[in-house]
């Protein structure tokens, strides 16, 4: 019943918070106005700009902003004991995370739509806004490098998920065109949507199609990240009506839905207990089988700094600033919507962090396969898939493979099939992988844009780079060329494709630091309009300190490592993690700076829209 307990508390504090502090902030801090006019309607153009039901925009933030990170990060973090994970996803998430999101978009919304890293160029300085740009463009560039071997990893791990997640894309761009030309009701695609996503999730690995799965499922990782890839170049120029919309809508629709079974699995797995072992008629009784704290696992770093930079995107995450002031701002046609699409998708994606540590810490006491074939349950289960860091440190199937198995079994103890359940979550986490890898090259395409506008001679060459074609062709080159380097440095078809990891371990600390510049900047824009900022000192401060200390040691020390960077010769993310450290000083000294004189003081080329109404027709 603890679990059962855990859930329900976590959920109802989620919703408390909605309409408590995330009402206060909407309505004194922001002052939301559902008459202002947003940049979708004043700019709209019908690629990029496109005024849209909050429905959609909600399915696209909170697809895009999730990913893989609340999943990957708890089923990590609780290697570190249970409750300080639950405590810092659920603290995290309402009082940090969800704040960084409404304020970025806020703050891009009030700034005629700029990105977070123009709007740090205008309120702090020019050089301030280009070293924001080049932290974004590595980290942007890291990630896109590293997800198409992510979904392939997902893929080879359960070939069940592949055919549902291709059939997504055509189902998406015709669910787009039906409700562009003919202005429909959501109702009846969402419907049509749900049925044929689960029909294929029920017999898309079935005689000929299990084949295909299976051949493709066998590609080498090179050959998945070049088809991702050249996905996420159409998905990034095609306008967001014809694909990114509808697909990000109809997984959103699919991945709640999977959240809701999970969720009734749980609650029915504590009542009566999970599916029956093997040929026992019993049913295990569903308890927490982790420990609720543990200090020291074996090879894990400390627990401070890291479990706040392994748990990010389900407690908090800079990239999600750079869905809220690039993809989101584009699409939002009512400022009100504001606080239901940041702050309500950031409180969702924290409830989906508490369900993946209750998988992982609960649901696979119920029974996993063991390395014999012989089936494992309770503490054994667990000490089977967490017996150290290492154990969990190698790649990306252990992380992901907790999560599945632990839900699955939630899911199996209603009776459904366990091949089935074990499908339903590959697909869960695949999509959710597909929707932040075409989010992230959009993203890439506008800060190479904003990038070649730059004034000065040093850019004068890159004007090309402002063209839509030319700035995502970019970003996929250069992401493909990371890729294509084998992170072992032996190059066959079976390691190309690999190179992103070589820098990932810079994107937990870069990450966090990111979301610590972007609380700087939305403090800037309320100190400067007289607005408090009390309640950002502390996240902010947390987040430019712990991700500080953490890449610091990463960097230099190795406390509770067997090295460092340095130590282990690491030179790539050594001279790539220094430069990050310098980068953030450089940033922060530069606001310490401004902060006394700017009180009250609107920045000189502020471009003030809050007098601007929509026309009384709309």
């Amino acid at each position: 019943m603890n679990t059962l307990l855990i859930a329900i508390l976590s959920g109802l504090g989620f919703i408390i918070a909605y309409h408590t502090y995330g009402r206060w902030l909407g309505n004194r801090i922001f002052n939301l106005a559902a008459g202002r006019a947003c940049p979708s309607e004043r700019l709209k153009d019908d690629v990029d700009y496109v005024p849209t039901r909050r429905g959609i925009v909600f399915g696209h933030h909170f697809t895009s902003i999730a990913g893989t990170g609340p999943i990957v990060g708890p089923a990590i973090g609780v290697l570190w004991g249970w409750l300080p994970a639950l405590l810092w996803v659920v603290f995290g998430s309402i009082f940090i995370g969800a704040v960084h999101d409404f304020g970025s978009l806020l703050v891009s919304l009030r700034n005629n739509g700029q990105t977070i890293g123009d709007v740090a160029g205008r309120l702090l300085n020019r050089r301030v806004r280009l070293l924001f740009m080049i932290v974004l463009f590595i980290g942007l560039t890291i990630v896109l490098a590293i997800f198409g071997l992510v979904i392939a990893a997902v893929f080879r791990m359960f070939p069940a998920a592949i055919f549902p997640c291709l059939v997504q894309i055509p189902l998406a761009v015709t669910i787009g065109l039906w409700l562009q030309r003919r202005g429909a009701s959501l109702l009846l695609p969402s419907l049509i949507a749900l049925l044929l996503m689960l029909l294929s999730i029920i017999y898309g690995d079935v005689g000929l199609l299990g084949s295909f799965n299976a051949s493709l499922a066998a590609l080498p990782n090179i050959a998945w990240v070049a088809l991702l890839l050249v996905y996420a170049y159409v998905a990034s120029v095609l306008p967001v009506w014809v694909l990114l919309q509808p697909r990000d809508y109809i997984n959103a629709l699919q991945l709640i839905g999977s959240l809701g079974l999970i969720v009734i699995g749980l609650c029915w797995a504590a009542l009566a207990g999970g599916a029956p072992v093997g040929d026992e008629a019993t049913r295990p009784a569903l308890n927490i089988v982790a420990p609720m704290f543990h200090w020291d696992p074996a090879g894990a770093p400390l627990m401070v700094p890291f479990l706040f930079i392994t748990i990010a995107c389900g407690a908090i995450s800079g990239f999600h600033c750079l869905v809220s002031s690039g993809t989101t701002r584009k699409q939002l046609a009512s400022e009100g919507d504001a606080r239901f699409v940041s702050y309500g998708s950031m409180l969702t994606e924290g409830f989906l962090a508490v369900l993946v540590i209750l998988a992982c810490t609960a649901g696979l006491g119920l029974g996993i396969m063991g390395a014999d074939g012989t089936t494992l349950v309770g503490d054994a289960a667990w000490a089977h898939r967490y017996g150290s860091w290492d154990a969990m440190d190698q790649g990306l199937a252990p992380k992901v493979g907790a999560f599945v198995d632990g839900s699955a079994n939630f899911i199996a103890s209603l009776g459904i099939p366990a091949g089935i359940a074990v499908a339903l979550m590959g697909v869960f986490v695949a999509s959710f992988a597909g929707t932040t890898l075409d989010t992230a090259c959009r993203l890439q395409r506008y800060v190479v844009q904003e990038l070649a506008s730059t004034s000065g001679s040093v850019f004068r060459p890159l004007r090309f780079l402002r063209n839509p074609h030319a700035a995502a062709g970019l970003s996929v080159l250069m992401a493909a060329a990371l890729a294509a380097i084998p992170a072992s440095g032996e190059w066959s078809w079976t390691s190309m494709g690999t190179g992103g990891m070589i820098l990932w371990p810079l994107f937990g600390a870069t990450n966090q630091l990111l979301a610590g510049l972007a609380f700087l900047v939305i403090a800037c824009w309320l100190w400067r309009r007289r607005k408090p900022i009390w309640f950002l000192l502390l996240p902010m401060l947390f987040m430019l300190v712990i991700p500080m200390w953490a890449m610091i040691d990463q960097v230099f020390t190795g406390t509770g490592r067997d090295a460092s960077w340095i130590s282990d010769g690491r030179w790539e993310l050594v001279a790539i993690g220094a430069a990050t450290i310098l980068l953030e000083d450089w940033m922060f000294i530069e606001a310490a700076l401004l902060f006394p004189r700017v009180r009250g003081v609107l920045e000189s080329t502020a471009e003030e829209l809050d007098q601007v109404k929509m026309p009384a027709s709309t």
